[in-house]
């Protein structure tokens, strides 16, 4: 198993590296981790003729909270470095939470959110959780910048909204707001395998209990990442119960469509979807109180 033949850039700014994209176009990709890319260019899947490395692009290994409280993720921070932060476990427990599910230490001590995002597979736990957490991302071209809406950044297995000559430079994350719970589970065949459903589920209470926002989100449920807005919607006003989790499951179940797997079939993978979705539902309930 070995690449096709390819030409290797190493620009050590972002200039020179979105220079170097728009330049080679569709035929280049960046580097990052490489933990997606390279596999698959080791198999032949892809052939990309220019590969444009970022690991000497330090600027883009950055990990910061804003004034607003909100988590600023550069497209070089790995997730070792993520998931080891003690600010990111305190405000955004939801993010290290999904990441312990993500591969394996040796994995994530390499590979980069940016990249995994950007690589799309709706299988991953992270395109899911940047739904649930309501990311935004900035896309950087020669010349320009734009932010896009997690839920307008995935388009299908493996395709995203990055045009040929951007690269997905930072992930924003907004703080969440007082009485806020989070919770992800997953059921995958080994520890480490890609999961044969994930749920990542956001909730917050007001000051009467009940809840007053809810956002939930799947992974190994369709050609995306899917959000489930029925269901999340339902849930708000209600006093969290049981009986509430197992409404907003049953919406669930009608909202995905896993395209099953070797592992699983769709069928199992919607009972799968029935089963965690009250269970971390109830799990987020319970931090929010």
């Amino acid at each position: 198993m070995k690449p096709a033949p390819f030409a290797w850039h190493a620009p050590e700014d972002v200039a020179e590296a979105l220079a170097l994209k728009a330049s080679h176009g569709e035929a280049a990709r960046f580097l990052a981790g490489g933990q997606s890319l390279v596999p698959a260019m080791n198999f032949r899947v892809a052939q990309p003729a220019v590969l444009v490395d970022l690991n000497r692009v330090s600027a883009l290994d950055s990990l910061n909270f804003d004034a607003a409280g909100g988590l600023r993720i550069g497209a070089m921070c790995r997730y070792r470095r993520i998931e080891r932060d003690a600010e990111v476990a305190r405000h955004l427990p939801l993010l290290v939470e999904a990441l312990a599910e993500v591969a394996h230490p040796q994995i994530r001590t390499r590979g980069t959110l940016a990249g995994n995002l950007s690589h799309a597979d709706p299988a991953s736990e992270m395109p899911a959780v940047m739904l649930a957490l309501e990311a935004r991302f900035l896309l950087r071209r020669q010349g320009g910048e734009r932010l896009v809406a997690a839920r307008d950044f995935f388009l299908g297995p493996l395709a995203t909204a990055l045009a040929e000559d951007e690269m997905l430079a930072e992930i924003h994350i907004p703080a969440l707001p007082p009485g806020s719970g989070t919770a992800f589970l997953e059921v995958a065949r080994r520890r480490g395998d890609y999961a044969m459903m994930g749920v990542a589920a956001v909730l917050r209470r007001g000051p009467d209990g009940r809840c007053v926002a809810a956002r939930l989100a799947l992974c190994s449920a369709g050609p995306t990442p899917i959000l489930a807005d029925r269901a999340a919607a339902n849930l708000v006003g209600t006093r969290l119960t049981g009986e509430d989790f197992a409404a907003a499951a049953a919406l669930v179940v009608t909202e995905i469509d896993p395209m099953g797997s070797v592992q699983a079939s769709p069928a199992y993978q919607r009972h799968l979807a029935g089963v965690l979705v009250p269970r971390a539902l109830a799990l987020a309930a319970e931090r929010a109180a």
